[in-house]
C-alpha cells in the first residue's frame, strides 16, 4: 500500500503530460497545466513542498518565485507558511528602482531582476519554480540574493530534468523536487 506522500506524487505525475519535439525538434517538454487544472493534484504539489520546507526549514522569511511559474506555486506556499512572496522577473517589468543580473541560456543572454527593497540583508529565503532544466534561472535568482545578502536555504521545484545537470550549476545550494526525469 502506498503512503499519503507516495499517493499525492502518482497523482502529481499523472497530470504531467510529455510533448516531443516542442519548442523545437529535440526537446521533450514536460507540461503542468494539467496539474494546475486539477485542485487534489495542486493541492498535493504544495503539501509535499510545505512538508519538505517544515521539515528541514524550520526559519524561513520569505519564498522567492521565479518569472512566470514561481508565480503561481510560490504564493500558494507562501500562505502556508505564513511568509511573504517575492517577485523575480524579467528584465523591464517591475516598476520603482530594481537590482538584476544577466545569465546565460541556452540560445543567447537573459536578465533577471527584482524590486530593490524586495529583499532585505540576512533574510532567510526559499527559491521556487516549476522546472529545473540546465539551472542558469534559478542560478541567476540565487546570485540576485547574493547581491542583496539574503541567505538562500533551498530552491524548490515541481519537476526536475536530471540529464541537463542544472543542479549542478546551483551548487551549494540544496535542491528539492517533486517529480525527476
Amino acid at each position: 500500500m502506498a503512503t499519503e506522500s507516495q499517493s499525492k506524487l502518482l497523482r502529481i505525475q499523472s497530470c504531467i503530460r510529455a510533448f516531443t519535439d516542442f519548442p523545437t525538434k529535440g526537446i521533450m517538454f514536460r507540461d503542468i497545466c494539467p496539474l494546475l487544472k486539477d485542485p487534489a493534484a495542486l493541492t498535493a504539489a504544495i503539501d509535499l513542498l510545505e512538508d519538505y520546507v517544515k521539515k528541514n526549514h524550520e526559519e524561513v522569511d520569505l519564498l522567492i518565485g521565479l518569472d512566470a511559474r514561481g508565480f503561481l506555486f510560490g504564493p500558494l506556499l507562501a500562505q502556508r507558511l505564513g511568509v511573504g512572496f517575492v517577485l523575480v522577473r524579467k528584465k523591464g517589468k517591475l516598476p520603482g528602482p530594481t537590482v538584476s543580473v544577466e545569465y546565460e541560456l541556452e540560445y543567447g543572454k537573459a536578465e533577471a531582476e527584482m524590486q530593490e527593497d524586495a529583499v532585505e540583508a540576512g533574510q532567510k529565503v526559499l527559491l521556487i519554480d516549476d522546472l529545473l532544466a540546465t539551472g542558469g534561472t534559478l542560478y541567476a535568482a540565487c546570485e540576485l540574493m547574493k547581491r542583496q545578502q539574503a541567505q538562500v536555504l533551498a530552491c524548490l521545484v515541481v519537476i526536475e530534468l536530471k540529464e541537463l545537470n542544472g543542479k549542478d550549476k546551483l551548487k551549494p545550494y540544496p535542491v528539492f523536487s517533486l517529480v525527476k526525469y
